[in-house]
Protein backbone atom coordinates (compact mmCIF):
# COMPACT_ATOMS: atom_id res chain seq x y z
CA UNK A 1 0.00 0.00 0.00
CA UNK A 2 2.72 2.18 0.71
CA UNK A 3 4.13 2.00 -2.87
CA UNK A 4 1.04 2.98 -4.38
CA UNK A 5 0.33 5.59 -7.02
CA UNK A 6 -2.03 8.49 -5.57
CA UNK A 7 -4.69 10.55 -7.41
CA UNK A 8 -4.54 14.16 -5.82
CA UNK A 9 -7.51 16.37 -5.88
CA UNK A 10 -6.44 20.17 -5.23
CA UNK A 11 -9.44 22.12 -4.04
CA UNK A 12 -8.63 25.61 -4.30
CA UNK A 13 -10.32 29.34 -5.75
CA UNK A 14 -6.50 30.37 -6.66
CA UNK A 15 -5.44 29.76 -9.82
CA UNK A 16 -2.08 30.34 -8.93
CA UNK A 17 -2.51 27.50 -6.33
CA UNK A 18 -3.19 24.56 -8.78
CA UNK A 19 -0.43 25.42 -11.04
CA UNK A 20 2.00 25.17 -8.16
CA UNK A 21 0.26 22.54 -7.16
CA UNK A 22 0.52 20.86 -10.46
CA UNK A 23 4.51 21.82 -11.14
CA UNK A 24 5.08 19.84 -7.50
CA UNK A 25 3.68 16.79 -8.08
CA UNK A 26 4.00 16.45 -11.62
CA UNK A 27 7.21 14.32 -11.65
CA UNK A 28 6.72 13.00 -8.19
CA UNK A 29 7.02 9.35 -8.81
CA UNK A 30 4.15 8.13 -6.23
CA UNK A 31 1.54 10.45 -7.89
CA UNK A 32 -0.63 8.69 -10.94
CA UNK A 33 -2.91 12.25 -11.54
CA UNK A 34 -3.50 15.45 -10.15
CA UNK A 35 -6.13 16.93 -10.62
CA UNK A 36 -7.77 20.52 -9.46
CA UNK A 37 -11.24 21.99 -8.86
CA UNK A 38 -12.23 25.64 -8.16
CA UNK A 39 -15.33 25.36 -5.89
CA UNK A 40 -17.24 22.53 -4.55
CA UNK A 41 -19.47 21.58 -7.28
CA UNK A 42 -16.17 20.80 -9.55
CA UNK A 43 -15.06 18.97 -6.61
CA UNK A 44 -17.81 16.74 -6.21
CA UNK A 45 -17.40 15.85 -9.91
CA UNK A 46 -14.31 15.09 -10.12
CA UNK A 47 -14.42 12.97 -6.81
CA UNK A 48 -17.47 11.07 -8.29
CA UNK A 49 -15.67 10.81 -11.34
CA UNK A 50 -11.85 9.56 -10.44
CA UNK A 51 -11.83 8.48 -6.93
CA UNK A 52 -9.00 10.40 -5.76
CA UNK A 53 -6.85 8.98 -2.82
CA UNK A 54 -6.45 12.23 -1.51
CA UNK A 55 -8.20 15.39 -1.87
CA UNK A 56 -6.46 18.69 -0.79
CA UNK A 57 -8.87 21.58 0.51
CA UNK A 58 -8.64 25.23 0.95
CA UNK A 59 -10.25 25.71 4.37
CA UNK A 60 -11.39 28.74 2.96
CA UNK A 61 -13.30 28.96 -0.31
CA UNK A 62 -14.00 31.98 -0.97
CA UNK A 63 -17.65 31.87 1.12
CA UNK A 64 -17.37 28.12 1.25
CA UNK A 65 -15.97 26.45 4.12
CA UNK A 66 -13.53 24.10 3.27
CA UNK A 67 -14.30 21.43 6.25
CA UNK A 68 -18.30 21.65 5.38
CA UNK A 69 -16.86 20.59 1.30
CA UNK A 70 -14.89 17.84 3.56
CA UNK A 71 -17.56 16.64 5.19
CA UNK A 72 -19.82 16.69 1.72
CA UNK A 73 -16.56 14.76 0.09
CA UNK A 74 -16.13 12.08 2.86
CA UNK A 75 -20.20 10.90 2.62
CA UNK A 76 -20.06 10.81 -1.27
CA UNK A 77 -16.61 9.31 -1.87
CA UNK A 78 -15.57 7.47 1.19
CA UNK A 79 -12.20 6.46 -0.46
CA UNK A 80 -11.24 9.70 -0.51
CA UNK A 81 -9.11 11.34 2.31
CA UNK A 82 -9.44 14.85 2.80
CA UNK A 83 -5.88 16.69 3.97
CA UNK A 84 -6.80 20.69 5.07
CA UNK A 85 -4.77 23.12 4.08
CA UNK A 86 -5.17 27.08 4.63
CA UNK A 87 -2.55 30.10 4.56
CA UNK A 88 -5.08 32.79 6.16
CA UNK A 89 -6.16 30.35 9.59
CA UNK A 90 -5.68 27.28 11.30
CA UNK A 91 -8.47 24.24 12.56
CA UNK A 92 -8.01 22.51 15.58
CA UNK A 93 -7.52 18.55 15.05
CA UNK A 94 -10.24 17.82 16.94
CA UNK A 95 -12.88 20.25 14.41
CA UNK A 96 -11.06 18.73 11.69
CA UNK A 97 -11.25 15.11 12.46
CA UNK A 98 -15.23 15.87 13.14
CA UNK A 99 -15.44 17.56 9.89
CA UNK A 100 -13.47 13.87 8.66
CA UNK A 101 -10.35 15.16 7.68
CA UNK A 102 -6.95 12.97 7.68
CA UNK A 103 -5.20 16.17 8.69
CA UNK A 104 -4.34 20.04 8.53
CA UNK A 105 -1.49 22.12 7.04
CA UNK A 106 -0.50 24.94 6.39
CA UNK A 107 0.76 26.43 3.34
CA UNK A 108 3.80 28.52 4.72
CA UNK A 109 5.15 24.98 5.00
CA UNK A 110 7.87 23.81 2.18
CA UNK A 111 7.16 22.42 -0.54
CA UNK A 112 8.83 18.87 0.10
CA UNK A 113 6.94 18.90 3.56
CA UNK A 114 3.14 19.47 1.82
CA UNK A 115 4.07 16.83 -0.55
CA UNK A 116 5.43 14.19 2.13
CA UNK A 117 1.63 14.70 4.26
CA UNK A 118 -0.16 14.42 0.82
CA UNK A 119 1.72 11.21 0.96
CA UNK A 120 0.78 10.25 4.40
CA UNK A 121 -2.90 11.03 4.53
CA UNK A 122 -2.95 9.33 0.72
CA UNK A 123 -1.26 5.84 2.64
CA UNK A 124 -3.71 5.93 5.46
CA UNK A 125 -1.70 8.40 8.13
CA UNK A 126 -2.87 11.59 9.35
CA UNK A 127 -1.29 14.93 9.64
CA UNK A 128 -1.84 17.66 11.79
CA UNK A 129 0.29 20.83 11.80
CA UNK A 130 0.57 22.70 15.59
CA UNK A 131 -1.49 25.90 16.16
CA UNK A 132 0.83 29.16 15.92
CA UNK A 133 -0.95 30.27 18.69
CA UNK A 134 -3.75 28.94 21.08
CA UNK A 135 -7.54 28.98 20.34
CA UNK A 136 -7.87 31.14 23.93
CA UNK A 137 -5.83 34.26 22.23
CA UNK A 138 -7.55 37.28 22.79
CA UNK A 139 -9.62 39.02 19.36
CA UNK A 140 -8.11 42.10 18.00
CA UNK A 141 -10.26 45.35 17.57
CA UNK A 142 -9.81 44.58 13.96
CA UNK A 143 -11.33 40.81 14.53
CA UNK A 144 -13.93 41.91 16.50
CA UNK A 145 -15.41 44.23 13.97
CA UNK A 146 -15.09 41.50 11.48
CA UNK A 147 -16.95 39.13 13.71
CA UNK A 148 -19.71 42.07 14.39
CA UNK A 149 -20.43 42.16 10.59
CA UNK A 150 -20.38 38.23 10.36
CA UNK A 151 -23.15 37.98 12.83
CA UNK A 152 -25.38 40.27 11.11
CA UNK A 153 -25.25 38.26 8.35
CA UNK A 154 -22.60 39.62 5.74
CA UNK A 155 -20.74 38.45 3.32
CA UNK A 156 -16.86 38.57 3.13
CA UNK A 157 -17.43 41.53 -0.04
CA UNK A 158 -19.71 43.25 2.04
CA UNK A 159 -17.06 43.35 4.95
CA UNK A 160 -14.30 44.63 2.80
CA UNK A 161 -16.43 47.32 1.88
CA UNK A 162 -17.85 48.28 5.21
CA UNK A 163 -13.94 48.25 6.73
CA UNK A 164 -12.70 49.29 3.28
CA UNK A 165 -10.32 45.98 3.47
CA UNK A 166 -9.16 43.97 0.53
CA UNK A 167 -11.33 40.90 0.13
CA UNK A 168 -8.27 38.90 0.82
CA UNK A 169 -7.62 40.63 4.11
CA UNK A 170 -11.00 39.86 5.68
CA UNK A 171 -10.33 36.41 4.45
CA UNK A 172 -7.10 36.59 6.79
CA UNK A 173 -8.80 38.02 9.21
CA UNK A 174 -12.34 35.31 9.34
CA UNK A 175 -9.40 32.72 9.39
CA UNK A 176 -7.89 34.00 12.68
CA UNK A 177 -11.37 34.49 14.14
CA UNK A 178 -12.15 30.66 12.98
CA UNK A 179 -8.81 29.78 14.69
CA UNK A 180 -9.05 31.45 17.87
CA UNK A 181 -12.74 30.30 18.27
CA UNK A 182 -12.10 26.51 17.52
CA UNK A 183 -14.60 26.73 15.23
CA UNK A 184 -15.32 25.52 11.58
CA UNK A 185 -17.65 28.10 9.77
CA UNK A 186 -19.83 31.23 10.04
CA UNK A 187 -22.43 29.84 11.78
CA UNK A 188 -20.16 28.26 14.81
CA UNK A 189 -17.84 31.68 14.88
CA UNK A 190 -21.50 33.47 15.33
CA UNK A 191 -23.02 30.57 17.61
CA UNK A 192 -19.41 30.55 20.32
CA UNK A 193 -18.69 34.68 19.53
CA UNK A 194 -22.57 34.69 21.44
CA UNK A 195 -21.91 32.20 24.06
CA UNK A 196 -18.61 34.21 25.16
CA UNK A 197 -20.52 37.24 25.26
CA UNK A 198 -18.49 39.29 21.98
CA UNK A 199 -21.33 39.98 20.10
Amino acid sequence: MAGRRLRVLVVDDHDVVHWGFRLLLADLPWVERCLTARDESQARELARRYEPHVALVDLFLGEQSGAELCETLRRESPSTRVLLISGAGWISPQAARVAGASGFVSKDWGADEVAAAIRTVGNGGTVFAASPEGPSSPLSLREREVLGLLASGATNREIAAELHLSPHTVKEHTGKLYRKLDVRNRAEAVQRAERLGLT
